[in-house]
């Protein structure tokens, strides 16, 4: 029998503001972040050029994967693909280790590896998190993206798969194809 080692919340924000490598922490339990794969980087680059040409002149600021985030609900630190905010960003520091604390948008891109955990253990964690608004999963591995968008105390999903179709991220209204783009399956 193999005993699970936990660590506390602050000596994870300790050790991760020491290491060159990023890891993710998730109620006690340390989660190092493997490399992507290209059509993941490509999917990612893709958004963040989107979004930004979109929200360059609006109230709001786009992050790439190295803005850390905390979600208190469950005792969490990730690392989000994309991250939308749309009010004044609200930080913790840790050991020169800012932690955002009030994303908007959060978009994560899947892959084989991160595709159950960004679907499961995330996703309601996310959704935990008063400031956020949308949560979208975006699909490596084929056309495929889950919107989920708060309406009051209730969250709607939205699946999107067609080359030709836009989704709202934001105000934002994105081509998949644009998204996809040079992504090959």
């Amino acid at each position: 029998m193999q005993l699970e080692t936990k660590i506390s919340a602050q000596d994870y924000l300790l050790a991760e503001s020491q290491r060159e490598i990023k890891h993710e922490f998730y109620a006690g339990e340390i989660i190092a972040m493997a490399g992507a794969s290209p059509n993941h980087n490509l999917i990612v680059s893709n958004l963040i050029f989107l979004l930004n040409s979109c929200l360059r002149y609006k109230d709001c600021i786009v992050f790439p994967s190295d803005m850390l985030v905390k979600v208190p609900e469950c005792e969490s630190y990730f690392y989000p693909d994309v991250i939308i905010v749309c009010q004044k960003p609200e930080y913790e520091e840790h050991q020169g280790l800012s932690v955002l604390l009030n994303p908007s948008i959060v978009i994560e891109v899947l892959s084989p590896t991160t595709a159950l955990r960004d679907n499961n253990e995330k996703l309601e964690c996310y959704l935990s998190l008063a400031s956020l608004r949308e949560y979208h999963l975006v699909d490596s591995r084929k056309m495929r993206i889950k919107s989920y968008r708060r309406a009051g105390e209730d969250w709607l999903l939205h699946i999107s798969q067609n080359f030709d179709e836009k989704i709202s991220v934001g105000d934002c209204e994105i081509e998949l194809k644009e998204i996809y783009w040079k992504v090959e399956f």
